[in-house]
């Protein structure tokens, strides 16, 4: 017998997004394009929500003879977010942008200096499908990766971000 029931929303097929589309979208101060950098690998974007455990007295009195008091009852509640920081990594342009923007921070301009931020990732038509802004990022290291005359490679520059706050957004 065939299965007449039109599919609902939750029974349709769920496309799974790859790893390898995706963008992060960085604009800074005295780039010359709309957006500033993107980037071949990006590790970090977690929150964590810490739990803390607290103790209450209940009302409930317990054992053979009673006690004088309530029984005790440990509770874990929602404690402070936790955001991992954001390592970005892009094969090495001739921009000085990324630098100027690490030395703004060296020299102290560092409240100045937060930018907010995002990265999408695509499906394979190429439309976005997942979005996640960063609040209030601000370089924490700026390293290019190891120098050999031998090599052909290209050159990796890798900046690491400070972030407030990562959230999923629609």
């Amino acid at each position: 017998m065939v299965n007449s029931r039109p599919r609902s929303a939750t029974n349709q097929f769920v496309e799974r997004l790859t790893s390898s589309r995706f963008y992060v979208e960085l604009k800074l101060d005295g780039g010359d394009d709309t957006v500033d950098a993107t980037f071949s690998d990006c590790q970090g974007g977690s929150t964590t929500q810490e739990a803390v455990e607290i103790c209450e007295v209940t009302p409930q009195r317990w054992g053979s003879k009673p006690a004088q008091y309530g029984r005790l009852q440990r509770t874990k509640i929602p404690g402070s977010l936790q955001t991992s920081n954001l390592i970005l990594k892009r094969g090495m342009t001739q921009s000085n942008t990324l630098w100027q923007w690490f030395s703004a921070v060296q020299q102290g301009n560092w409240a100045k200096q937060r930018r907010d931020g995002s990265i999408s990732i695509y499906d394979q038509a190429g439309e976005v499908r997942a979005r996640f802004e960063f609040l209030g990022a601000w370089p924490t290291r700026y390293q290019i990766a190891d120098l050999s005359s031998n090599g052909g490679e290209i050159e990796i520059e890798e900046l690491e971000l400070a972030v407030d706050e990562f959230k999923r957004v629609p």
